[in-house]
């Protein structure tokens, strides 16, 4: 599946609408890498829940790939990257929360899209009845 060259920040996703909305605040964090004492080990890349990093082309001073943020809207402070770091070269710091409003979750759930279209549910099975005797082992799932 290719992705758009656009990337928007991404907002959580609710199989319903919470009623408090709008007291809800999702934090935001900006990521800051120090190039130099970045010796490319990937764990931050490997270890973002977010996929905020990824390895660049270029090198540092000493000779190893380093970091890049590429989907910065998306990063969420959980500190991850600068807690995996061996040689404490990247950290986030917090940015203003913000606060998800109703059309970005009612976008997110799949029942406002402009296109109509609505998200795919899985097909519920039918019910067996426990009365019901049958010759066939039970499996276990």
């Amino acid at each position: 599946m290719a992705e758009t060259s656009e990337s928007k920040p991404s907002q959580p996703q609710y199989w319903r609408t919470p009623l408090d909305l709008d007291r809800i605040k999702i934090p935001h964090g900006e990521v800051t890498i120090i190039t130099d004492r970045c010796k490319g080990c990937e764990f931050c890349v490997e270890y973002c829940p977010r996929g905020v990093l990824q390895m660049s082309r270029s090198f540092n001073r000493k000779g190893y790939h380093y970091p890049e943020v590429v989907k910065g809207g998306s990063c969420v402070d959980c500190n991850l990257c600068s807690m995996i770091c061996p040689e404490f070269a990247i950290f986030a710091e917090a940015s203003e929360p913000q606060t998800v409003t109703e059309a970005q979750a009612r976008e997110e759930e799949g029942g406002g899209t402009p296109d109509g279209s609505q998200p795919a549910r899985r097909q519920a099975r039918p019910r067996r009845n426990p009365e019901e005797k049958t010759n066939e082992p039970r499996s276990v799932q």
